[in-house]
């Protein structure tokens, strides 16, 4: 019999978190132009004037890192991956309703 070793890794986001352009590059491993894409598309907001003071809440993280396993994983483009963000927002909060009832 064989085993096999999983190595799991993630990052605990706290709802009240806020981070940089550079911080979220370094925490999603990816270049800024990247993370320009998604914000000419609308899949992020940043708050802030300028890429120098933007900020990114935990949900903007969360959605860079699902757009990036949607591209990875099924090869879908930005305007793909803000439909398919918008769905699952959408999906989660009718659960989050059927829970309440």
């Amino acid at each position: 019999m064989t085993s096999t070793l999983i190595h799991l890794s993630g990052t605990i986001l706290d709802e009240d978190m806020e981070c940089s352009l550079r911080d979220l590059c370094v925490m999603c491993n990816i270049p800024a132009e990247i993370i320009h894409e998604m914000i000419d598309e609308g899949l992020i907001r940043p708050r802030g004037p300028e890429p120098k003071q933007w900020r990114f809440t935990a949900v903007e993280i969360r959605r860079v890192q699902i757009t990036l396993r949607l591209q990875r994983d099924l090869r879908v483009n930005l305007p793909g991956c803000a439909l398919a963000l918008d769905l699952l927002e959408e999906l989660e909060e009718l659960r989050r309703h059927c829970r309440r009832r």
